[in-house]
């Protein structure tokens, strides 16, 4: 597994991640809240399977200078 997941996307799934969670947890939305599991995983870890599958990719290119 190579890193797909870039720093500002990285940032943004963990904090839906945990809001989502947090929701459900406090009954304010239903159990479809615990779906942030997904994106607090996978920013969790920095690998996303849907950009591997397709070759995207949001991290920092580097330059090969």
């Amino acid at each position: 597994m190579q890193v797909n997941i870039g720093g500002i996307d990285r940032t943004l799934r963990i904090l839906v991640g945990l809001v989502l969670i947090g929701l459900a947890t406090i009954g304010t939305i239903g159990w479809w809240g615990w779906l942030g599991i997904v994106p607090l995983v996978t920013g969790a870890i920095g690998w996303c399977p849907p950009y591997a599958l397709f070759g995207f990719s949001t991290c920092a290119t580097k330059s090969k200078a």
